[in-house]
Parts: structure tokens; C-alpha cells; sequence
């Protein structure tokens, strides 16, 4: 039983990962460059940024299912004294940085859109948008980090 637990939350966790590197690596830009794709302007930035908003909001919901996962399954192993160097702190470090991204970030950057195209602009949205994609870059390393070293462990026996 142990076995199809530890698959299962290895999957989810390559699931995360997956999503996160997807989200950041092809959708954010291609939905940022949109009217280089169809040749013409259709999107004004602030439109592409409310559609980035609205994907990330849809993807919250999976984070923050992945992050209960990860409680309770490295809390389990903590108890039954199945403890790690690196998972331990790539496992806090993954559930950090869900939470900063999906209940701070997220709901910042929509509060601020709500006020308006004309915040773009603002010192206060770029530094709010630039520290959001540094947190998605570590929640990224994170997971790869606890991806990896569960995966060694599980093929170690």
C-alpha cells in the first residue's frame, strides 16, 4: 500500500511541476506576445495580463491541493521518523512558496488590475508582478528539488 502512496504523490508532485514549468515557461509568454502570433494588435498588455491572471487563478486551485498533499504526506513521514536533509526544506520551501504565490501574489495582482489598466504602469505592480515570478522560479526549484530526491529515495528502497 505504501508503494501506490508513494506513487501517487510522486505523481502529483511531477504534476505540480509540470504545470508550474508549463504555466511559466510557454503560456505566460506566448499569451504576452499574442499579437506578434496573429500580426496584429488585438490585446493591449492589460487585457494579456487579465487573461495570465485568470489562467493562474484555475491553476491555484491545484496548487493549493498540492500543497495539502504535501502536508500530509511529508508530515506522515516526519512522524514515522522518515526524515530527510533535503525534503524537509524543499518541502517547506514548495509549501511557502504556493501560499506566498496563490493567497498573496495572486490576490495583490487582481486587486491592483482591478483598479485598472493605468497600474501597469505603476513601480508598485512591475516590483509585486517581478517578485510573484521570482517566487514561481523558486517554487519551481523546490518542487524539482523534492521531486528528485523522493524519487531517489523511493528507488533506493
Amino acid at each position: 500500500m505504501k508503494k501506490w502512496i508513494d506513487i501517487s504523490y510522486l505523481m502529483l508532485l511531477g504534476i505540480g511541476l509540470g504545470m508550474v514549468l508549463t504555466l511559466g515557461a510557454f503560456v505566460a509568454p506566448v499569451i504576452f506576445h499574442i499579437n506578434e502570433y496573429i500580426g496584429e494588435t488585438i490585446l493591449s498588455h492589460y487585457q494579456m495580463g487579465l487573461v495570465m491572471t485568470a489562467i493562474f487563478l484555475k491553476a491555484n486551485y491545484y496548487l493549493n491541493f498540492l500543497a495539502l498533499v504535501i502536508v500530509v504526506r511529508e508530515g506522515y513521514a516526519y512522524k514515522s521518523f522518515d526524515r530527510d536533509r533535503l525534503v524537509i526544506p524543499s518541502a517547506a520551501t514548495a509549501l511557502l512558496m504556493i501560499f506566498l504565490f496563490t493567497l498573496y501574489y495572486t490576490k495583490q495582482i487582481v486587486s491592483m488590475q482591478a483598479l485598472g489598466e493605468s497600474i501597469i504602469t505603476s513601480p508598485t505592480f512591475q516590483n509585486l508582478h517581478k517578485a510573484s515570478e521570482i517566487d514561481f522560479g523558486l517554487l519551481a526549484l523546490s518542487l524539482v528539488l523534492l521531486l528528485g530526491r523522493r524519487l531517489y529515495l523511493c528507488c533506493k528502497g
